[in-house]
């Protein structure tokens, strides 16, 4: 992998840490230019499509069909989507199964929802797609309170309310896409199971409750013992843990709990940072050197026009800064070892 890092420039591997919104529809000239132009190494289809497997399939392999030596160094795109079920499903019509939400997934039993979810891995991995940012591993706190948990229990996206539970079906789904051959995403550390508002539509979002070793973690814990490769940050702060910082920019949260006291290697990925009300307080280029500063591996950001300023910034600041450079590296070098699957 050094060796392969080592073809590459330092645009293209900050390229790698990117992944960028692509209309599930059909990409937007945004997103082709952070392909093309900014070496994006990583996409995933947002919105919502009715249009089946067939047109999916075109518009993944239009994607697809932007890697070359001067690209992506000839490394391949991860495609990604959220097919999580319910009220988050971005991929359906002809070819894709109607997937219910996490809440009635988790009454078929674990045995059942892993059988389930490699059914609806396999549909993704038929057009392209080998990652799903899903499961959600929030245990939200009770069936009383989840109408009040705006991005999770609202939308019936949790699969239980106490963290075994969680754990033992949110993992299912996960082996089930693993056995499709589709990444799973676990989500959203370290929990966004007792916030109120959205951090998606509003800001200054704040967990007041969840600890460093806090119970609710147990879920996170077992998918990365698994294997999981892939855990999404929220963008919540969490008072307990780290105050001062959101989830994104917290190196508490990313490299002290994900790295160290989970034991985590894969991709430290973010929640989307470019769309999100919570991340108004910060300009593009800030939003970008935070996380990468803080740990974060790779970067999901929505909005493609946001991606040249982005992009520039963490170009600028690695070559004139080495310890900022060494993270660049070590985060490239992550992914490129995902991507050969180790």
């Amino acid at each position: 992998m050094e060796k392969q890092l080592a073809a590459l420039s330092l645009e293209q591997r900050v390229g790698q840490l990117f992944m960028v919104a692509a209309k599930a529809t059909g990409a937007e000239p945004g997103t082709m230019e952070a392909l093309t132009k900014y070496h994006a190494g990583n996409v995933y289809l947002s919105g919502r499509s009715k249009a089946g497997t067939a047109p999916t399939a075109s518009v993944v392999s239009s994607l697809t069909g932007t890697v070359s030596a001067a690209t992506t160094g000839g490394l391949p795109l991860f495609v990604a989507t959220d097919q999580e079920g319910g009220y988050v499903q971005v991929l359906s019509g002809p070819g894709f199964s109607t997937i219910p939400t996490a809440l009635v997934q988790a009454s078929s039993g674990a045995a059942k929802l892993r059988t389930d979810a490699a059914t609806w891995g396999k549909e993704l991995r038929s057009v392209g797609v080998n990652v799903n940012l899903a499961p959600v591993l929030d245990t939200v706190t009770s069936p009383e309170f989840a109408p009040s948990n705006a991005p999770i229990g609202h939308f019936q996206r949790e699969y239980g309310y106490d963290p075994g539970n969680v754990s033992l079906l949110g993992n299912a789904f996960a082996d089930g896409m693993k056995d499709a051959g589709v990444a799973p995403v676990v989500k959203h550390f370290p929990g966004l199971g007792r916030v109120v508002p959205n951090t998606d539509v509003s800001n200054n979002v704040r967990d007041t409750a969840t600890s460093q070793n806090d119970p609710a973690l147990e879920p996170f814990h077992t998918a990365i013992k698994a294997g999981t490769r892939w855990v999404m940050v929220s963008n919540a702060y969490y008072d307990k843990i780290d105050p001062a910082n959101i989830a994104p920019f917290s190196a508490t949260i990313m490299d002290t709990m994900l790295r160290a006291d989970a034991g985590f290697t894969g991709i430290v990925l973010s929640d989307d940072l470019c769309s999100a009300a919570q991340l108004e307080a910060w300009s593009d280029a800030d939003r970008a050197l935070n996380f990468f500063g803080a740990g974060g591996t790779m970067l999901i950001c929505a909005d493609p026009t946001s991606i040249p300023a982005m992009h520039q910034a963490v170009v600028q600041k690695a070559t004139a800064d080495p310890a900022f450079r060494a993270k660049v590296d070590a985060a490239a070098l992550t992914v490129l070892r995902v991507k050969a699957g180790q």
